[in-house]
């Protein structure tokens, strides 16, 4: 399985719904990382450019782009970025197989 970094940011009609209402969010977002396949391997609330993140375990780039459009199709997003992330572990893999990539191409001009 590979693992996704979801970034978002909620509305402000959403931050008010989740002040009238408080609740746990992880087992909402556990039950679709699940439906896609996957897991849910952490979820947090921070300070700064997002509201939050998630991370999850999930079979591929298909798997990862349904279960993004499900969730913002919710419509309390007002930002929703999704990447796939690289185990340190296979940097020098990826590394060697660049190396042997190189030759073949060509820059511009």
């Amino acid at each position: 399985m590979a693992k996704y970094v979801m970034f978002f940011s909620v509305t402000g009609d959403a931050l008010a719904r989740f002040i009238e209402k408080p609740e746990d969010r992880r087992p909402p977002v556990q039950r679709a990382a699940e439906a896609a396949g996957g897991t849910l391997d952490a979820y947090y609330w921070m300070f700064g450019q997002y509201d939050g993140l998630a991370i999850c375990d999930l079979p591929n780039s298909a798997a990862a782009a349904a279960l993004a459009l499900a969730v913002t199709s919710s419509g309390i997003f007002k930002h929703f970025e999704t990447h796939e992330l690289i185990a340190a572990d296979d940097l020098v893999g990826i590394l060697q197989k660049a190396q042997t990539l190189r030759p073949d191409y060509r820059p511009p001009g």
